[in-house]
Parts: structure tokens; sequence; C-alpha cells
């Protein structure tokens, strides 16, 4: 039954009919709808038996998921920016002891300076913590991986964050179909964890490691991730089945199979690319997508395949690693080795700057008519003035070099803002 409702309380209600047994939460921006909807789920005995945890940070929520996974219970908790920063000791001791828990990221940006708003950012920076990442389109995606991730996170014993973007998705309303009780029953069964802390039956887990042991741990770790690539399409697809609508998966492609320009992407963009995409098919442009809907562990093979075909390829991500590059954009090429296809790499929409369809439309005529040049990284809608008066300023006081120089005549900007 379709219901209309806010992203996160319909994710709230997702992780409900998953049936978790320990709810640790700390409230941050914009995630804390979410736990909010679910404590009262749990304070109403909507949501019975399950202990709600009120922690004092979100090093502490993932400790007490830590914990509560590790005696046996069934695990989730959430967070965002900043607050994922601060749990990233636990984080990888999550992964690194195989515990299956599920945390949503509602994607936001990190600072200084501070912002609130969405872009991916903070996932990005914790892509090799060892945890899956799989990442939500619209507000039904969010529901479907949710349940889809405790089921994998518990076949693999692997800790799973299903991401989705803050503010876009979280606080948007929506309509979504929630499914019933019986169904997500029949879809996932009760946890049953792969070790377990028992008092009766003593054993140490988290132990040192010394150089004799720790590389076959890593190499094993990246084992089980590689486990995911065959498991989450599978999952996918008995999900399909179960729940009369496909999501999650891979990746997803929309109008790419004769298409000569790729757009690759991530999350809730994805929604207005189709739209120009669409706009631009009805004026004779062979343009198509290939949206990653899981970003770790890495589908190479299957983005490979995906874009054997193209003639370019345009990836557009909304964050980047400062002092290299594009994030996806390196992976696409990795994924490319070998292949001709130039990729064109953008970034857009740090700190919530709006992605419009004129700027998609601007970025794609520049690709289209070769006024992009491949190889360099471009920045949609960028103040180019703002940035020329530092950068001048830069200049001024000596601060420039050959490397600087560079960037700064070849800035890249395309689309740029209007003022």
């Amino acid at each position: 039954m379709l219901e209309q409702m806010e992203g996160s309380q319909a994710v709230a209600k997702a992780v409900a009919l998953c049936r978790p047994e320990v709810i640790s939460a700390y409230p941050i921006s914009p995630q804390t709808h979410i736990v909010e909807g679910l404590s009262d789920m749990v304070r109403t005995g909507e949501l019975d038996p399950c202990e709600y945890l009120m922690v004092e940070s979100e090093f502490a929520a993932m400790s007490a998921a830590i914990g509560a996974c590790a005696a046996g219970a069934r695990a989730y908790t959430a967070t965002a920016s900043q607050g994922l920063l601060y749990m990233v000791e636990a984080l990888y001791n999550a992964s690194g002891l195989g515990l299956p828990i599920v945390m949503t990221v509602a994607n936001r940006a990190i600072g200084a300076p501070i912002n609130i708003w969405n872009d991916h950012s903070d996932s990005m920076s914790q892509r090799d913590s060892g945890w899956i990442q799989l990442y939500a389109e619209s507000n039904q995606e969010a529901v479907d991986l949710h349940v889809q991730a405790f089921k994998l996170a518990e076949e693999l014993s692997l800790p799973v964050m299903v991401c989705m973007d803050g503010f876009i998705l979280t606080h948007a309303f929506e309509r979504v179909e929630l499914p019933a009780q019986n169904q997500v029953d029949s879809f996932l069964p009760p946890f049953e964890p792969r070790q377990l802390l028992d008092p009766s039956d003593p054993v140490t887990i988290g132990a040192l490691v010394g150089p004799e042991a720790f590389f076959e741990v890593k190499y094993l770790m990246h084992a089980k991730q590689m486990q995911a690539l065959d498991a989450i399409p599978q999952i996918g697809a008995e999900f399909a089945s179960e729940f009369g609508r496909e999501s999650g998966g891979l990746v997803r492609t929309y109008r790419a199979e004769d298409a000569e320009t790729i757009v690759v992407a991530l999350g809730s963009v994805l929604g207005t690319i189709e739209d120009v995409v669409d706009e631009l098919r009805e004026q004779g442009v062979k343009i198509g997508i290939v949206g990653i809907k899981c970003f770790r562990p890495y589908p190479l093979e299957e983005v490979r395949e995906t874009l054997r075909h193209a003639e370019r390829i345009v990836v557009l991500e909304k964050a980047f690693a400062v002092g290299a590059g594009g994030i996806v954009g390196q992976n696409v090429r990795l994924a490319l080795s070998g292949l001709p296809a130039p990729v064109h790499n953008v970034v857009a929409g740090l700190g919530g700057r709006p992605i419009t369809k004129e700027s998609l439309h601007g970025l794609f005529a520049d690709v289209l008519e070769d006024r992009l040049e491949a190889g360099k990284l471009h920045f949609l809608d960028l103040d180019r003035e703002r940035v020329e008066r530092e950068l001048e300023r830069m200049r001024e006081g000596g601060r420039t070099g050959p490397h600087a120089e560079n960037i700064i005549r070849d800035m890249g900007i395309v689309a740029a803002r209007p003022h």
C-alpha cells in the first residue's frame, strides 16, 4: 500500500519491520528523524522487544552497536557527516570483527566550514573502512535497501551502511510502499550470529595480532567483501521476487544500451539526470546512465561491462579527494583500463549546491561538442569570480608555483553560476 511520508519516517518504519533488538542513537542532522521515529515505536511498544540506547556520542553509538551485535543481537544505528567521522575508530573495529551491523548514513558535507547540507564527502571518506556501501536513489529504494541490508549483513557477517542523501531524501515527502511484516519476516530470517560472546563459554575477540597473521586477516577481509559482489545481486533478485519490485543491485542502467555518451553517478541526482537524458533523447542524442548502487565493494567488472561500448563517459560526483581529484572518477577509470573512451570527471553539488537540469544540459552540451577536456577535474557551477579573487591573492603573496598555476589556468569550470 502506497503511503505519503517523509523519507526518514519511511526508513524508520522499514528498519522496525526488520525487528532490530538493539538501537543505539545519537542525534545529528539530517538523520535525527530516523532515530526519533524508532524511539517512538519502542516507547509505544510497536517495536518490541527492542532496547533503545540514547548514548552520549556517535563513537558510543557504534561502540554500543558493536557490543550488542557481538552479544548476539540484531543491531542498528544511524549517523551523518561529523558524526560518522567521530565513530571512525569503532567503524574499523566493526568491520574487522565481522559484525553484521546496519547503519544509515544520511549523507551530509564535512566541515570546516560547517555545512549541514548534502554531498557524499562523509561516506566517501570511509569507503575503505571495510563496510559495504549501498546508495539509494529514492526514498522507495532507501526503504528497500534497508530490508536487503540486514539480510546481506547477516549472510556475510559484514557491516553495511545504507547511504541516502540528507534533506534531499531524508526530509522529502514521497509516496512509498512499505512491505507487510509477514513479507519481511519471510524474507529476513531471525538473526543467528556466527560469533557470540557467552559468559558460559568465554572467548576473546579483537585480540592483538602481530605481523605473522595481520596480513592474512586483511586479505580475508578483502575476500569477504568480494563475496558481496555475488550476494548483492542475488539478494536483490530474491527481493524482487518476494516484493514485486526491483531495487538495489550493483549497478543500474537507464537508456544505456545504444548510448554513445554515458553518465555515471550515485544517489538522488540520478533522478534529475534521467529527466535530462529523456529530453536529450527526444532531440536524437544517444545518451544514457549507469547508476552505481554499490560503491563498496566496487563492482569493477559490472561497471566495465556497462561502459564498454561508450564513446565518451561523464562521471558526476558529489565529493572529491582534495589534492588528488575525483573519487568515483578514479574508480571508473580503473574499470576502463585499456579501453579508449575518454572520461570527463565533474564534481557537483558540494555542500548542497543544487544540481539543476539547466546546468546538466550545459554540461552535456560541452561534452558532446568537445568543449570539455577529458582527464581534468571539472567543477559544475563553481563561482568563478569568487575563486579568482582568492587565487589572485595567492599570486600576490607569492604562494603559487607551477602546480598551482596549472590549476588556475585550467580551472575547469563548466556552466558557471550567474551572479
